[in-house]
């Protein structure tokens, strides 16, 4: 599968932006799904995952309550909302899928479980 990010860009402080991760392919729905940013200086590290159903999501602590992830399998998309940005959220933002079922085993924030990434979009929050 490939994967293609985007709606990233510049925003204040509070403001908010969605991103979108385009997937190619038919079976888009057999993939579960997750978002990890990266920071100058520092390690990718996880946002957001998604079940392949949609029906098992979860976050980061530091984006908790900020931050939807969601997806339409019929349009081969998955999403992050994301609101009242902070300056620490600065980062690019990369989507990712793997076959593999995260959810039950808690495997989902770990980046070494996701097989297919996305090229990445950069989200800038200046304050």
């Amino acid at each position: 599968v490939q994967l293609q990010a985007s709606g990233g860009g510049l925003v204040q402080a509070g403001g908010s932006l969605r991103l979108s991760c385009a997937a190619s392919g038919r079976t888009f729905s057999r993939y579960d799904m997750g978002w990890f940013r990266q920071a100058p200086g520092k390690e990718r590290e996880f946002v957001a995952y998604i079940s392949r159903s949609g029906g098992s999501t979860t976050y980061a602590e530091s984006v908790k309550g900020r931050f939807t992830i969601s997806r339409d399998n019929a349009k081969n998309t998955v999403y992050l909302q994301m609101n009242s940005l902070k300056r620490e959220d600065t980062a690019v933002y990369y989507c990712a899928a793997t076959p593999r079922e995260l959810y039950s085993g808690r495997y989902y924030n770990n980046k070494s479980f996701y097989d297919y990434w996305g090229q990445g979009t950069q989200v800038t929050v200046s304050s």
